[in-house]
């Protein structure tokens, strides 16, 4: 055996540079979407709410957004969190979503990632059966109930913000594509959803078709920016932008699931996972159609053919609309421990993307 190879065996450890920022990750994914959990070594973010952190982390620390999401740490469509203080003491915790275009208001799929690592941390006092966390995200506070069995995560839901119709078969001119029918829905953010069997596409909801998805969707997703005046909040500015564009197809190919749902969101990622806040804007949207009624459920799968399931807690009044309270359920799973180091002088620290 080579003292090299030696070497290779003993030495495993690198020691960082006191001048290199050490950033430590729990890498997760829900129904195949990344979750990259930021614990450790992310500057500390001023403000009194998750609102105003948001805004601080985007006007003084987006290169660290960028050097986690982006290549060659991440990709086109990673997804992560940073864990902030609640907005009151009624709070657990507060919670920022990042991904390759910035800053989401809501992230049904990280809601899910991140009750289950709650558990699986300690970070809170497990008992059996719901675990109930109260999570403020940038839209407003989500109440989550981690289920344990035998001292493990089973599944976890979630009761989303107030969540309600726009309009429902509004029609786009998209170049290109010709008349688009969509309905405007919020469930936390706002999507165009576009149903398959009221338009014409030369493409489907699979795999095969990821590059139409992603080119088609973010067509749809500026015509519709760009034509529709209503996409605004009732009572934050800061979350009136329309999110991504959801395709949808209703015809039951797979056994025992009711619909798909496939997210073009952000600066054209893919969801892999049927989308959380995606989901709770249908459940507005069946619930406005008289599809579904309370205690009824859905059972929604993604282009990788995991699940969500989504029903309808309650209604309430919400500024001008008709809300509802949507519940989504998943399951995650935790995939990696990662302790990213940033050297200075690496003219890629701040990331690159190539699609």
């Amino acid at each position: 055996m080579s003292k090299v190879y030696q070497n290779i065996i003993n030495q495993t450890n690198f020691e960082v540079p006191s001048d290199w920022l050490q950033i430590k990750t729990i890498d997760m994914h829900t129904g195949g979407e990344p979750l990259r959990v930021i614990v450790d070594g992310f500057p500390e973010l001023k403000g009194n709410n998750v609102l105003e952190y948001r805004r601080y982390c985007k006007e003084n620390y987006d290169y660290l957004r960028t050097a986690l999401m982006f290549e060659p740490r991440g990709h086109a469509d990673m997804y992560g969190c940073i864990i902030v203080p609640a907005n009151d003491d009624e709070g657990d915790f507060g919670i920022l979503f990042l991904h390759n275009e910035g800053y989401s208001t809501m992230c049904g799929h990280a809601i899910i990632a991140i009750s289950t690592l709650a558990v699986e941390m300690n970070w809170i006092d497990v008992k059996e059966g719901d675990n109930i966390l109260k999570i403020d995200a940038p839209c407003g506070r989500i109440i989550s109930y981690a289920n344990v069995h035998e001292g493990k995560v089973t599944g976890v839901r979630f009761h989303c913000v107030p969540s309600f119709v726009v309009g429902l078969d509004r029609e786009v001119e998209v170049e290109g594509i010709g008349k688009v029918t969509y309905d405007l829905a919020y469930g936390g953010a706002f999507y165009a959803y576009v149903d398959m069997a009221k338009n014409k596409f030369d493409f489907d909801l699979t795999s095969n078709s990821y590059r139409q998805l992603i080119s088609k969707g973010m067509d749809i997703k500026h015509a519709v920016m760009n034509a529709d005046e209503e996409i605004a909040h009732p009572f934050e500015e800061d979350l009136s932008f329309l999110y991504g564009t959801i395709f949808i197809d209703n015809s039951k190919q797979t056994s025992g699931v009711d619909s798909r749902n496939v997210c073009i969101f952000a600066e054209g990622e893919v969801d892999r996972c049927p989308t959380g806040s995606g989901v709770s804007g249908r459940m507005a949207i069946h619930k406005a159609r008289k599809e579904i009624d309370y205690g009824e459920a859905m059972t929604i799968e993604s282009i990788t053919g995991s699940i969500f399931k989504g029903s309808v807690v309650s209604g309430e009044d919400y500024g001008r609309f008709k809300a509802v309270i949507p519940q989504v359920e998943g399951t995650a799973h935790i995939t990696g421990i990662q302790n990213f180091i940033i050297d200075p002088n690496d003219p890629m620290k701040d990331g690159f993307i190539l699609r």
